[in-house]
C-alpha cells in the first residue's frame, strides 16, 4: 500500500496497492465522517460500510470501491474541508485518489467515446464554431434525435442542457478590435480564456476586457494556449493532462516573465492552473504560472484593495437591487473568499450567495451515466435561487449556469457581465 499522488511514482498505476490505499482512506472517512453531506461518494461509502459490512472497511469489494469513485464528480471540496490532508501524517487527499483511481481503470481497460470527445475541446469547439448554426440547430435542443444520437455515440446525455457555440471565437474578436490607448496604472495581465470563452461564450470576455481596460488594466491574450486539460484529468488520462499543461505552462510562464499575472476566466481552469499544473507537470513554468494566476474577479478585488489604487465605482448603467450569486464549487475550492460577491457588492446591489453544487463539476455531469445523480445534487441549488427570488442570477461558472437554466429557467449572468451593465458598458453586437 502506498500513499502517492504522483503519477510518476511506480506504484501510481498498481491496482492491487491502489486497492489497499483506498481500503486506508475510506477507513479513515468512514471513522471521521466531517465530508458526509458533500457529495454521493461519502453517503454511498458510509451506507454501503454500515449497512453492508458493519462497520468493516476491510470487508468491501472491489465493485463497491469502484462506485465510490464513479460517484466523486471532483468538486474539491472534501479537500479544502478535511482536516487530515497534507502536510498531517495520514497525508490525505481524497479527490486526487479518486484521480489515480480512475487512471489505474485508463490504463487496464482504455477510455471512452466520451473521454475522446470531451478531451478534445479545441478540435470539437473550432469545428462547431465554424459551423455555429449547424452545430446549435443540432445540438441545442434537448432530447431532440441529434442529441439521442450523440448520446447513443459518446454518452452525453441527451437531456442535459449544453452550451451553444459562437459564430466568432473570442480570440478573433480580440486580434481585429482596435486597440485602445491605454495607462495601465493598475497592471498588466495575459488573459486565459478557457475553451467555454473561446468557442462557447465570448462574451464574458468582451465584458471583462472592457471591464479590465476600464479599470486601467491592460490586457494580452496570448496566442498557442491550448485546453487547459481539465476533461483528460477527470477521465484519468494523466499522460494527455500533462502533455496540454506543458503547452499552456510554457506560453504562460513567458507572459509571467515580462511581468503580467494570469487571469483566468473560469473557474475550473483557474483551479487547474493554480493547484494540479504545479503538482501533476511539477515544473518551473508550471509553478511560475501557479503562483502568479488568479480568477477574473480575484484579480479585480485585489487591485481594488490595494493601496493607492481602487476601482471605478462610478456607475452609470443599470443596477438590479437583488442578485443571486452562485458561488461553483471550483471558485470554493480555490480558497481564495467570496470575490465575485465582494465585486458585485461594490455596485450598491444586495447579494445572495448560493453554494450548493450544480451537480456538473467539470465533465461528471454531462454523461449521460451521471445525469439523474447529478439533476439529484442540483436540487438545493434549484431550492435556493427560486427562493431568493432576486431580480439577477450570476454565476462564474458557464456549465453550471446551464444547470441552473434547466433547473430554474432562469439564465444567469457572468458577475463580469453584471458589472460592464453597471458601467453602462453596451453588450457587443453578434456577428
Amino acid at each position: 500500500m502506498t500513499t502517492t499522488y504522483d503519477p510518476r511514482h511506480p506504484a501510481y498505476y498498481d491496482e492491487d496497492d491502489l486497492r489497499g490505499e483506498l481500503g486506508r482512506v475510506f477507513d479513515l472517512c468512514h471513522g471521521c465522517r466531517l465530508c458526509w453531506n458533500l457529495c454521493p461518494s461519502f453517503g454511498s461509502l458510509f451506507d454501503m460500510i454500515d449497512t453492508r459490512h458493519d462497520g468493516n472497511v476491510g470487508a468491501m469489494a472491489a465493485a463497491e470501491q469502484d462506485r465510490v469513485v464513479d460517484e466523486c464528480y471532483q468538486c474539491k471540496l472534501c479537500y479544502v474541508k478535511c482536516p487530515y490532508v497534507p502536510p498531517h501524517e495520514w497525508n490525505l487527499d481524497f479527490p486526487r485518489l479518486m484521480l489515480r483511481a480512475a487512471a489505474t481503470r485508463r490504463e487496464r481497460h482504455g477510455g471512452n467515446l466520451a473521454d475522446q470527445f470531451l478531451g478534445r475541446t479545441d478540435l470539437v469547439g473550432a469545428l462547431s464554431s465554424a459551423v455555429a448554426p449547424v452545430a446549435n440547430a443540432a445540438l441545442g435542443q434537448p432530447g431532440s434525435l441529434p442529441r439521442r444520437l450523440m448520446e447513443q455515440v459518446v454518452g452525453i446525455a441527451a437531456q442535459r442542457v449544453l452550451p451553444l457555440y459562437a459564430v466568432e471565437r473570442f480570440s478573433v474578436w480580440f486580434k481585429k478590435r482596435p486597440r485602445p490607448a491605454l495607462e495601465a496604472r493598475n497592471g498588466r495581465v495575459a488573459v486565459f480564456q478557457t475553451c467555454l470563452v473561446e468557442y462557447q461564450n465570448p462574451a464574458i470576455g468582451h465584458d471583462a476586457i472592457k471591464v479590465y481596460e476600464r479599470n486601467g488594466i491592460a490586457c494580452d491574450v496570448p496566442e498557442g494556449t491550448v485546453c487547459c486539460g481539465m476533461p483528460w484529468l477527470d477521465a484519468g488520462d494523466v499522460r494527455a493532462f500533462i502533455e496540454q499543461a506543458r503547452k499552456n505552462a510554457r506560453v504562460l510562464a513567458a507572459e509571467v516573465r515580462q511581468g503580467k499575472d494570469v487571469v483566468v476566466l473560469q473557474p475550473t481552469c483557474g483551479y487547474v492552473l493554480k493547484k494540479e499544473y504545479p503538482d501533476y507537470v511539477g515544473s518551473e513554468d508550471a509553478k511560475l504560472v501557479g503562483a502568479h494566476t488568479y480568477d477574473v474577479a480575484e484579480y479585480l478585488v485585489r487591485v481594488h484593495r490595494a493601496e493607492g489604487k481602487g476601482l471605478d465605482l462610478q456607475f452609470s448603467g443599470p443596477v438590479p437591487e437583488t442578485i443571486t450569486w452562485h458561488a461553483p464549487c471550483h471558485l470554493r475550492a480555490q480558497n481564495i473568499g467570496f470575490k465575485s460577491r465582494d465585486l458585485l457588492k461594490l455596485t450598491g446591489a444586495k447579494v445572495v450567495v448560493v453554494d450548493k453544487c450544480a451537480g456538473i463539476d467539470g465533465t461528471w455531469g454531462l454523461r449521460a451515466r451521471n445525469y439523474a445523480l447529478a439533476r439529484k445534487v442540483a436540487q438545493p441549488l434549484k431550492a435556493a435561487i427560486e427562493k431568493a427570488h432576486s431580480a439577477v442570477v450570476a454565476g462564474d461558472c458557464h456549465l453550471a449556469n446551464g444547470a441552473i437554466i434547466e433547473e430554474t429557467g432562469q439564465r444567469p449572468l457572468h458577475p463580469i457581465q453584471v458589472l460592464a451593465r453597471a458601467y453602462g458598458i453596451a453588450e457587443e453586437p453578434q456577428p
